[in-house]
This record gives structure tokens, C-alpha cells and sequence, in this order.
């Protein structure tokens, strides 16, 4: 099993890390692109080309299922699902295919109010709670295993 990171602005890169290793699990990697050169120990950082969705795409390819992705992003979090692996985001949200479909309509609702003028809330200021929910089901998942 490996540990997958979309990397490119993910607050939770180092728990996860840790966790992982408490866990032995048997690699982790962390993908970005060039705008975001993020390298850690204990990590295999694959850098791909700056360009929408690249980083996203190259974590597809490489996820089997089984395997546990940390993103944040609900359209990578369904291609990793579909591909039967375990998929949380940054603030300890495990993804299923119970809750993905409404999760994608809110994100396109959003996009339709942005264009056409509107605005949406973005997030808050990150809380150590956040940190904790996320260390609490990333240790169930990897647990679990």
C-alpha cells in the first residue's frame, strides 16, 4: 500500500508523513508541479509539468486500489474512488461513494455562481482541530488495513 499526496498546497503533508511511518506503510509520495517544489524525507516527490489537472492525473495513474490519497480536490478524490482507493482531504473528510456525488454538485454549483458573477465563501483560517480530525481518520484508515 502507498500514501499519495496532491501536495500543491496541502496543509497536512507532514502528519500524514508521520503517520504513515508509525504505520510502516510502504511509500509515499507526493505529487506537484513546478510552481510548488515541495520535498520531504522519507518521501518520493514527483514533479510534473505546470498545467491544470497535472499533478491530478499523474496521481491517477499511479493509485491502486487499496491504496490511501490525501487531496482536497473532489474530482480526483471520484477517479481515486473509482480506482477502489481510500481517499480523505485535508480536514479528516473520508470520501466514499456515498457522499462524492453530492460533493461534486455543491463544487459545480459554485463554479456556476462564480461565472456568473458571484462569489462563494473560501476557506478559514486553519484550526488545530482540523489537524486532529484529519490525524484521527487517517490512523483509522491506515488501522484498518
Amino acid at each position: 500500500m502507498k500514501l499519495l499526496i496532491d501536495a500543491d498546497a496541502c496543509p497536512v503533508t507532514d502528519i500524514a508523513l508521520d503517520c504513515a511511518r508509525q504505520h510502516n506503510v510502504e511509500e509515499c509520495i507526493l505529487l506537484c508541479d513546478t510552481s510548488h517544489m515541495i520535498e520531504r524525507e522519507n518521501a518520493r516527490t514527483i514533479v510534473v509539468s505546470k498545467g491544470a489537472d497535472s499533478a491530478d492525473f499523474a496521481l491517477v495513474n499511479l493509485v491502486k486500489a487499496g491504496d490511501v490519497v490525501v487531496t482536497q480536490d473532489y474530482g480526483l478524490a471520484a477517479m481515486c474512488l473509482a480506482k477502489k482507493a481510500n481517499v480523505l482531504n485535508q480536514n479528516g473528510l473520508i470520501f466514499t461513494e456515498f457522499n462524492i456525488g453530492s460533493l461534486l454538485e455543491q463544487r459545480h454549483f459554485a463554479k456556476k455562481v462564480r461565472m456568473a458573477g458571484g462569489r462563494t465563501k473560501g476557506p478559514s483560517k486553519r484550526t488545530k482541530e482540523q489537524d486532529e480530525a484529519f490525524l484521527k481518520s487517517l490512523w483509522r484508515i491506515l488501522e484498518d488495513r
